[in-house]
């Protein structure tokens, strides 16, 4: 199977960027609603409506939702991309269909998918509300899993740009996680599963993105839904949707998210997941928080009339604006910085900072500034 035709066949165009909210999927869906296969199943804290989706007759269960933060937006387009290849007609959408049945939650928080935020309208985190249910959101993600019933979860996210895949130098464009069901991370049979999956995945992606794909830390959390999930006793995966370099928008995170549920459906259906494959999955690169989307190094900056060659970052805030997400570049840090990474890397060689305020680099000042005077940065990139 040629993944990049697949995805380039059914790329969803009609979604793209970062903002995606209900009056973005509203109309993908009345258009998918041919034989009442879209519900309402209920509202979220400002009375938006959260749908599902479900298609498939197979005996496999498999349940998948996402925005459960709302400014998690990747993994809804790259579901939309794989529910068109179920609508395709094709041989493949036919296997898929007589071997699964597919129920999906494309935004389950709509009201932080409005207002960009990760929590709800609550200002609660879903994904640490998964044992006290104190949101309508959680109830319902939860009511769909008791009835559902399902083999497998798919929980599926986005992760920011300062994770890369171990101490690698590379971001971590897609990570993972079989997460734990107890406190001492034992690997049960279902957990097993999950691990052997994401073994598979790996081997896909490693010809695509390698040395970029990275696995989370699996402390056990019962109050997040993945551990709640898989300590129920279902086979839970944790999708995260991360950073491949100049693509902030994630639009080329979108295909490799497509590429994983593609393939995971695959080897489901091959039932080649009965190997014990820990070590293949515990050699995957642990997500590290050691990128910035900025580095500049080696800049002369003056202080009170001693000079000291340094390094500094800085790091785009995601601000939505006028219903569009603008990313606004501040400074962070200044120092060594030893072990971390930028995005985006400038060597100085030397050159003085200055800028319009006390010419030295400020946390949470605007990375507006010059190098020697003639060299202009505007938003954190050299202005043409």
């Amino acid at each position: 199977m040629n993944l990049e035709e697949l995805f380039n066949q059914n790329k969803e165009k009609s979604i793209s960027g970062r903002y995606l909210t209900l009056d973005h999927i509203t109309p993908l869906l009345d258009k998918l609603n041919t034989d009442n296969q879209v519900k309402v199943i209920g509202k979220s804290v400002l009375g938006e409506p959260i749908y599902s989706y479900q298609i498939g007759t197979g005996e496999t269960r498999i349940y998948l939702w996402s925005q459960m933060h709302g400014n998690e937006s990747t993994t809804t387009k790259a579901l939309f991309d794989f529910i068109n290849v179920l609508n395709s007609g094709s041989e493949y959408a036919r296997r898929m269909l007589e071997s699964f049945t597919f129920y999906a939650i494309p935004m389950l928080n709509p009201d932080g998918a409005r207002l960009y935020t990760r929590v709800n309208a609550n200002e609660v985190d879903l994904n640490r509300d998964s044992q006290a249910l104190t949101q309508p959101e959680s109830q319902i993600l939860r009511e769909v899993f008791e009835s559902f019933n399902p083999h497998f979860c798919f929980n599926l996210h986005d992760q920011r740009t300062i994770f890369g895949a171990g101490d690698t130098g590379k971001p971590a464009t897609v990570s993972f996680l079989a997460p734990s069901f107890n406190e001492a991370r034992d690997m049960n049979e279902n957990r097993l599963i999950a691990v052997n999956l994401i073994a598979g995945l790996n081997d896909m992606l490693q010809k695509y993105i390698p040395g970029q794909v990275g696995i989370f830390d699996d402390s056990f959390n019962i109050n997040c839904i993945g551990d709640t999930f898989q300590f129920l006793g279902v086979p839970t995966i944790l999708f995260e949707a991360g950073h491949f370099p100049e693509d902030y928008d994630r639009e080329v995170t979108r295909k490799f998210i497509f590429f994983s549920l593609t393939t995971s459906f695959q080897l489901i259906s091959e039932n080649v997941l009965v190997d014990n494959r820990i070590n293949d999955y515990l050699n995957i690169s642990q997500n590290k928080v050691v990128f910035y989307d900025f580095m500049y190094k080696n800049v002369k900056i003056n202080y009170d009339g001693i000079e000291i060659i340094t390094n500094f970052v800085a790091q785009y805030k995601e601000e939505l604006i006028e219903n569009k997400i603008q990313f606004n570049a501040y400074i962070v840090e200044t120092g060594e910085l030893e072990n971390y990474f930028g995005h985006y890397e400038y060597d100085a060689q030397g050159a003085l900072y200055s800028d319009d305020s006390d010419n030295i680099p400020k946390s949470n000042q605007k990375a507006n500034f010059y190098l020697n005077k003639n060299v202009k940065f505007v938003n954190g990139s050299i202005k043409s």
